[in-house]
This record gives C-alpha cells, structure tokens and sequence, in this order.
C-alpha cells in the first residue's frame, strides 16, 4: 500500500498542469458547499442577534386575510401564510382594545400596537420617501433600542394626537448632515412634526429602522392614516416557557372580541419568537439544500473529468502496467495504485476547496461586519467532514472503472503498446 502510494504521489506531481486542471471541478464544487454552510452560520448568528436585540420574550400579533371555503382544506400553516401584515386587503379588526384585553393576561406583562405608512419626509431643500411607524409609547419599555440624543414620546403626547417624532439615525443623517436636529421641525406629508429623539443606529437587519421616523399611535391613526384599527401588535411576556400557553389564551380572546367561533377564519396571526426563528431556519434550510444541489453539479463534472482523465493515464501508461506486471504486479496491486491516485486528485481538490470557500466566507464576514451587521465568520467542523467526505467518495466511485481497465491488461499486450 506504501509503495501504491508513492507511485500514485509521483505520477500526479510528474504532470503539476494535469493534475490542477483535472482538481478544478473539484475545487470549485467543495468550494461552493463550504462558502454555503459557512454563510449559513454566519447567517443564522445574525438572525440570533437580531432576535436577543429585539428581547426574545416578545410575541408577535399581526392581522392576515382569513382563508375562504375554498382553501380551507390547506393546512393551517399554508393559510397562516395568506394575506399577513403586508397583504393588500386591509384587516381592520385588531384594535386598541384588544391589546387592552390582551395586557390584561397572567403571563403578559405590557404591549403596544403599531400602524405602518409611507410618506415623504423633508427638512428645508432635502426630501425622501420613508417609512414611519406610528406606535404607543409603551414600544419604549419593551425595545431594545437607546437614542443618541433627545427623548421619547410620552403616553400624554400619544392621547393628545401632539406632532411629535423620533428619527432613526440615517434618517437624521440625511436630513440634517451633522446638526442637531432636536428641537427642530420637519414636514411629513402635509404636517409639521417636532423632532425630539434621534435612534441610535440599529444596524444588522435593522438597517431600514435606521431610515424611518416614529411617532405617536394616535397622531399616525387620526391625523394622517384615519383610522381606528392596528396593522400588528407586540405583546411583551413574563415567563417565556409559557409562550406557547399564552399564544392561546392571546388567541382566545382575540376570537371572542372579533366573534370567531371557527378557528380556521381566524383574522390574525400569534407568533412567538422561537416560532418566528423555526419558520426562518425551515425556509434558510430549504434554500441551503438549494445550494448545495446545485454545487454537486460542479461536483459531478469534477468527478467526470477525474474520470476521463484516469482513462487517459492508463492509455498513456499501458507500456508501464505490462512492465509492472511482469515484474510480478498484481492486478490487485494497479487496481490500487490507480484508485489511489484518482482518490488523491480528489482529496487535493478538496482541501483546496476547503481553503477557497473558507477564504469567500472570511472575505463575506469582513464585508458584513465592515457594514455593520453582527455576523460571525466560523466554518462548521461537519461542513470540512463533508468536504472531505465528498471528494474522497467521488474519487473512489470516478476512480473505480479506469483503474479496473488497468487491473485487467494483458501484461504481454501492454508491453508491446505503444
């Protein structure tokens, strides 16, 4: 077995261009399933991330359309799907009340409610199209985020409808370059607001936060949407085991105040972070598998390169193979040193390709946190076994037919080959 490998070793670095050339498709596919599995860590670290800021003791409470006769034989989860927050038919049954009701539950310690709109903001001769939030000033209690400067609205400003906003921290950027914006009014629509807090950046998927303004609940409803209803709520818990148990009690009372006596034509969503993070890694998974289906194409060119290849080496070495055997090699013994070889080709492949999609998935990390998203570079242990794993199982299964040809010459034919 020695003596196989290091005839394998010679005859792969006797031909440096070959042997790189052939390694390609290799590289390239291991590459691609390391750069995958490495961004899907670095990926989910966000997530996380974004989860702990935003408190992991939250529930979520949206509205979406409630299915029709004629789906309703889909499952509960598909029609959960249909119509949520950002559908074009407006729900407009959650209100305030209901969060009144909802607060008033064993686990729930405090929630607020929030309407969403698109406006065009301007200060002086600068304008844009952002997103404002109108929510109740309890959001401050429950949110992560601090302010670099000014304060937040309080719960007399949000019953008084007062103009008031809080900025997040490009928006106040873009708008007043390096003033001080506090104190000073904008326009937004057709009113005038006061700004009286400036965001801290947010960062990570929090990005478009950073681009939006916050006001009060009852300013956003009356004086610029007019309406009474909410587009989604987030009910913060106390003991976040129960979160499952107080998802439906949250249910239960929605039902009652909506008069829903069939679970099915519900007009609202409950989530619970941990809920939000499964559906997100089912949906990340999917596309992971995605990725990798479609690296192991590259892996199979790879594999049938290696392939056509070993038959070329064992055309250009018949001569060799009949001197070997008449020497008293073995068919065993070529069989080997030519599985050996193609299993070689394959496992250099594949460390190079382990080194290559670490280095993308380096590189990507730097760039991530460069613009300030929480991202954690690490290439999982399992993604260098598959790696390994891989190139070595494609060198064997590509490798097998070439070497049994040159385990099976006839060493006198061989030797007079030329």
């Amino acid at each position: 077995m020695l003596n196989a490998f290091k005839q394998s070793t010679k005859a792969l670095f006797a031909n440096p261009a070959r042997t790189g050339l052939t390694t390609l498709g290799i590289v390239i596919g291991i590459a691609t399933v390391i750069l995958v599995l490495s961004a899907g860590e670095g990926f989910r670290s966000l997530i996380n991330a974004q989860v702990q800021a935003f408190g992991t003791n939250t529930l979520f409470v949206e509205t979406k359309v409630p299915p029709t006769t004629k789906n309703r034989a889909n499952s509960s989860a598909a029609s959960a799907d249909t119509g949520r927050a950002g559908s074009a038919v407006a729900i407009t049954t959650l209100k305030n009340r209901d969060l009144e009701d909802i607060k008033r539950l064993p686990n729930v310690v405090n929630d607020y409610g929030v309407v969403v709109g698109l406006k065009v903001v301007s200060f002086q001769d600068v304008a844009k199209s952002i997103m404002f939030y109108g929510a109740s000033p309890e959001r401050f209690d429950i949110d992560k985020g601090t302010l670099k400067s000014g304060r937040f609205y309080t719960t007399g400003e949000n019953l008084g409808a007062a103009q008031v906003v809080v900025l997040g921290s490009q928006l106040a950027e873009d708008l007043f370059l390096q003033n001080d914006p506090i104190g000073k009014y904008i326009r937004v629509g057709d009113l005038n607001f006061e700004v009286i807090g400036v965001y801290n950046s947010r960062g990570g998927l929090g990005g478009d936060e950073d681009n939006a303004l916050y006001m009060p609940l009852n300013t956003a409803q009356k004086k610029i949407l007019g309406i009474d209803y909410l587009l989604y709520s987030v009910v913060q818990i106390e003991n976040t085991k129960l979160g499952d148990a107080t998802s439906e009690d949250i249910r239960t009372v929605l039902r009652r105040n909506h008069n829903i006596d069939d679970p099915f034509k519900d007009d609202f969503l409950v989530q619970t972070q941990a809920q939000t993070l499964e559906t997100f890694n089912t949906i990340f998974n999917g596309i992971t598998i995605l990725l990798i289906a479609i690296a192991a194409i590259s892996l199979i060119v790879g594999g049938v390169g290696i392939m056509n290849i070993m038959y070329v080496v064992v055309t250009e070495r018949t001569s060799e193979i009949g001197l070997k055997k008449a020497l008293g090699a073995t068919g065993s013994d070529i069989l080997t040193e030519f599985l050996i070889e193609s299993v070689l080709v394959t496992v250099i492949g594949g460390i190079f390709g382990i080194l290559a999609g670490a280095a993308m998935g380096w590189l990507i990390s730097v760039i991530a946190t460069a613009s300030g998203l929480a991202w954690t570079f690490t290439v999982p242990l399992y993604a260098i076994g598959i790696g390994f794993g891989v190139s070595a199982t494609i060198g064997i299964l590509f490798g097998v037919l070439p070497a049994r040809q040159a385990s099976k010459l006839d060493p006198i034919q061989a030797l007079q080959y030329e």
